[in-house]
C-alpha cells in the first residue's frame, strides 16, 4: 500500500516575509524596526511559522541570531515563495484597469508637487506613499511593493527603467560639538582621520565613503548601519561621521552638514519596473520630470 503523502501546509505570507528580513538583519531588534512591529510580537510571529513548517528556523546567539539547519534550507524557498505571491498579485491586477498607484520614497525626498499634479489630473486614482529604507527600492519593485521608487543612486538599474529628476549637494554631517560644525563648507581631506557610517551594500558604501578618491588615500570604517536612525544616532553619539545628501540633517538641533565641496552630488531619480505598460505609472513620470526641470530651471535663474 502506498505511503500517504503528508497534509499540505498553510503558510501565512506575512510570517514568511518576518522570517526573512530577521534572516537578513540576523537580530530581531533590527529586524523589528524594519517591519516597524514590536520586538517580542515579532519573535512570537517566528514562532508561530516554526510551528507551521514543523521544524526551528532561527537559532539565537549571543551577538544574534542565526539560520538553523532547517532554515537555510528554507530561505531561498521563502523568498522565491514570496516572489511568486508578489508575481501572482500583480498579474490579477494588471490583468483590470489601473486604479491607483504606489509610490515609494527615500527620506527627505520630495514629490509632493508631483503628486498634486497627478492627483488633480487623474481623480479617481487612489495614490499610497511608501516610505523604503535606502536598500529596498530595487526589491520594492521587484516585488510589486511599489509601482515607482524615488531615490538616490546608486542602483542596479538591470530590469529596471531609470529617469533621473535632479542632484542634491552632499554634506558632511558632524554633532553639534564637532571641531568642523562651525566651517562653512569643507573638503574630504578635512576628516580623513575620522571613521565614517559603512554601509552593507559595496556599492552604497563606496559611495557615500566617496572610494576611491582622487588622491588614493582611503576612507576609515566606522559602524556599520542598515538604517538612517542608526546612522544619525551614532552620529549624534560622536562614533562617527557621514557624508550625506544635505537634507536628512535636516530637523536635528544636535547635528549639523557642512557642505563638502569635493563629494559628487546625489542624483535623485524616478525608477519603474522596465517595459510596464502602466498609463499611470508613465503619467506620473512625466509629472515627477517636468517638476524636477522646473526647479533646476528655478535654481539656474537664482544662481
Amino acid at each position: 500500500m502506498p505511503a500517504s503523502s503528508p497534509p499540505p501546509t498553510d503558510l501565512d505570507l506575512r510570517l514568511v516575509r518576518y522570517f526573512t528580513v530577521v534572516a537578513e538583519f540576523g537580530h530581531f531588534g533590527r529586524a523589528a524596526q524594519e517591519l516597524r512591529v514590536a520586538q517580542p510580537s515579532l519573535s512570537r510571529q517566528i514562532q508561530r511559522l516554526e510551528q507551521q513548517v514543523g521544524a526551528r528556523l532561527l537559532d539565537r546567539t549571543p551577538h544574534g541570531t542565526r539560520l538553523s539547519a532547517a532554515g537555510e534550507q528554507f530561505i531561498p524557498r521563502a523568498r522565491a515563495l514570496l516572489r511568486l505571491a508578489a508575481q501572482a498579485s500583480a498579474a490579477a491586477r494588471e490583468a483590470a484597469e489601473p486604479r491607483g498607484i504606489s509610490i515609494g520614497l527615500l527620506p527627505n525626498i520630495d514629490v509632493a508637487a508631483a503628486v498634486r499634479e497627478f492627483r488633480s489630473r487623474h481623480p479617481e486614482a487612489a495614490v499610497r506613499i511608501v516610505d523604503l529604507a535606502w536598500n529596498e527600492p530595487r526589491e520594492a519593485l521587484l516585488q510589486r511593493r511599489v509601482d515607482v521608487a524615488v531615490t538616490r543612486l546608486p542602483i542596479t538599474a538591470r530590469g529596471l527603467r531609470v529617469t533621473p529628476l535632479h542632484r542634491e549637494p552632499r554634506a558632511l554631517v558632524v554633532p553639534r560639538g564637532h571641531r568642523l560644525a562651525g566651517r562653512q563648507a569643507v573638503t574630504l581631506d578635512a576628516f580623513a582621520d575620522e571613521p565614517l557610517i559603512s554601509l552593507s551594500d559595496p556599492a552604497w558604501n563606496a559611495f557615500a565613503h566617496v572610494d576611491p578618491r582622487p588622491d588614493g588615500s582611503r576612507p576609515l570604517d566606522g559602524p556599520r548601519v542598515e538604517v538612517l536612525e542608526d546612522t544619525l544616532e551614532l552620529i549624534a553619539a560622536g562614533q562617527a561621521v557621514a557624508i550625506l545628501p544635505a537634507g536628512l540633517a535636516a530637523g536635528r538641533p544636535d547635528l549639523v552638514a557642512v557642505p563638502v565641496l569635493d563629494a559628487e552630488p546625489v542624483q535623485v531619480v524616478l525608477v519603474t519596473r522596465a517595459g510596464e505598460d502602466n498609463r499611470l505609472v508613465a503619467d506620473f513620470r512625466e509629472q515627477a520630470g517636468t517638476v524636477a526641470s522646473d526647479t533646476i530651471d528655478t535654481e539656474s535663474n537664482n544662481s
